[in-house]
């Protein structure tokens, strides 16, 4: 039974810059080749990034993507690597016109290859395209048709593009037809709770359908409101996980895996199922592997706050630094939302890099300004106060302003202030709102939702006080000072517009509150059905009232990383003139 090396090169990619993504391929090729692999393979679209959206509508930088391949094969035999084939996923385009699709020959399609010796020696296109959720590939993509399979050190190895392993039948059935020792899927596979599991288990269910041994590799990072959480995983015929990659960082898995002598006879073009058609490329002279064997660890899984604080950090610092940022600027009310904005910053960005300014108006306790100090010194982030009364005062002294003006104008001002001050420093500002509060809109437009990121805004409330108990604790366990005052996460959630404000004033409690938002937004549960499950009528009528009504402050809001099912964004997308209130 031949021995086959295999590298799975768990990489962060930049959505379109071209040579940077070209030299982390050769990085971690050369790294993978000092380890002896005979096939190294990189995430999907990993020399483009992932997902490029309507990038991929425009003709010069699918030109670009292309020529980026081929230079890159050249440059990985130039610097003697080209022994060892690669396989990475690219920008392309389709040779023939789709007249079923109505798309012609020349249409963008989400590729992979294998470069081997300076040359790209075969192409293919994913043959899945996902149209729900997140992705909206069939915009963009036109289908590919075939099955390749490499020939490479007595081994047949099928090859595939995520979605073609989401799906039943295809090239997971294709592989075994076509008697593949080994299926590797190139990934772009985006984070959201749970997905670890239910990741796991497709592949130990399509490595059984297959008949085959599962290679899996995914990318790390993020792009916009997306987080890739990486979990690569290797797993045997039978389902068995052989090799697990960490979640959420970079991470090279070499592994020895034994498997069948390629025995199948089969010629280029047989066809398949799901109308796939063979394409063998046999790769002679491929480098060897050193003595010794090499093994892969399976890294242990991580609890769920862990998990969603690593993606909100991850997404932040993503954001922060691919747009060419170097610093963050925020309120610091004193309050939780604020609190775990600033943690999440310091985290992803370290604490110098962090600003926050505390806006007291004369209705801001003076122990929410307390604890807007402490948390800035437990931390060490940059912190100032500035008072809003003397604006408060100039404009209501212009025009007469009461009630919800009065105290919506406190909250404006704070934005106006924190733009200033970003325009004058440079930073980019961080949004505190979390996800129950987005979806009720109580919030202010151009006011706490001012800014160019959203850390929480995928988090509802109940969430956000478990994540600030876990950091604190986490904090415990590593010997470090609790970022967050205790005070912060113990008192009553108060937004300080109005003398002895409290959030229960104008919202159920959070619990109870973010019940009904599951149903309703993650669950797509109409109102009789939530109602139906146990809760209050009155309850149930005045939050779905209440959601239908804000989509028009949600669409105002900055982008935020996604961590639920369903986010406020790529996910939910609701007409804002809307009369339908039946839920």
């Amino acid at each position: 039974m031949p021995t086959l090396r295999l590298a799975l090169s768990q990489i962060d990619p930049w959505v379109g810059d071209l040579d940077r993504n070209g030299d982390e391929v050769v990085r971690w090729t050369r790294q993978a080749v000092e380890a002896g692999a005979q096939l190294v393979a990189f995430p999907e679209m990993a020399l483009t990034g992932y997902p490029v959206e309507d990038l991929a509508l425009r003709r010069s930088f699918v030109e670009a993507s292309r020529a980026a391949l081929v230079g890159l094969a050249a440059r990985l035999a130039g610097e003697g690597l080209g022994e060892v084939p690669v396989v990475v996923g690219y920008l392309g385009r389709s040779e023939h016109p789709s007249p079923r699709l109505g798309r012609p020959a020349g249409s963008p399609q989400n590729c992979a290859a294998v470069l081997h010796r300076g040359e790209v020696v075969t192409r293919f296109a994913k043959h899945h395209l996902p149209n729900y959720g997140v992705f909206d590939e069939f915009r963009w993509f036109v289908p590919g048709d075939q099955l390749p399979v490499l020939r490479v050190h007595g081994v047949d190895v099928a090859l595939a593009i995520c979605e073609d392993i989401w799906q039943d039948g295809g090239r997971v059935t294709a592989a075994r037809e076509a008697g593949a020792g080994l299926l590797l899927v190139v990934n772009g596979s985006p984070y959201e709770r749970d997905k670890d599991d239910l990741r796991l288990e497709l592949v130990r269910r399509r490595a059984v359908e297959a008949g085959c041994a599962l290679a899996y590799v995914n990318m790390v990072g993020g792009q916009d409101e997306l987080v890739f959480d990486g979990d690569s995983i290797v797993v045997g015929a039978d389902g068995e996980v052989l090799a697990r990659a960490p979640q959420f960082e970079e991470h090279l898995m070499v592994l020895d895996l034994d498997l069948p002598a390629a025995s199948s006879d089969h010629t280029d073009g047989l066809l398949l199922s799901d109308g796939l058609h063979l394409v063998r490329t046999e790769l002679e002279g491929a480098a060897g592997r050193p003595e010794g064997r090499a093994t892969a660890g399976i890294a242990p899984r991580i609890s769920d706050e862990a998990e969603i604080w690593a993606a909100l950090v991850s997404g932040t610092r993503a954001y922060v630094e691919k747009n060419g940022f170097r610093s963050v600027l925020l309120g610091l009310s004193g309050g939780i939302d604020s609190a775990l904005v600033a943690s999440i910053a310091v985290d992803a960005i370290g604490a110098e890099n962090v600003y926050c300014v505390s806006m007291p108006s004369r209705y801001s306790s003076q122990h929410s300004r307390d604890d807007a100090a402490e948390l800035a010194r437990r931390t060490g982030l940059n912190f100032r106060t500035v008072s809003i009364a003397p604006m408060f005062d100039a404009y209501t002294g212009a025009t007469e302003l009461t009630g919800l003006a009065e105290e919506n104008l406190q909250s404006r001002l704070r934005g106006t202030l924190l733009m200033a001050i970003s325009n004058q420093e440079g930073h980019i500002v961080l949004a505190p709102g979390n996800k129950s509060e987005l979806a009720v809109g109580y919030s202010t437009l151009y006011g706490d939702s001012v800014g160019a990121y959203g850390p929480i805004k995928d988090v509802y409330k109940s969430l956000v006080f478990r994540l600030a108990r876990w950091r604190n604790e986490e904090a415990g366990r590593r010997g470090e000072v609790a970022p967050i005052p205790e005070n912060t996460i113990d008192k009553p959630p108060s937004a300080e517009l109005r003398p002895d404000q409290k959030d229960t004033d104008s919202l159920p409690d959070y619990d109870l509150l973010d019940s009904v938002l599951t149903r309703y937004i993650e669950g797509d549960e109409g109102r009789d059905a939530i109602v139906a499950a146990g809760f209050d009528p009155a309850v149930v009528d005045r939050v779905v009232r209440l959601v239908d009504t804000a989509e028009y402050k949600r669409r105002q809001y900055p982008p935020g990383p996604k961590v639920s099912v369903k986010n406020f964004g790529r996910d939910r997308r609701l007409p804002i003139t809307n009369r339908w209130r039946r839920g």
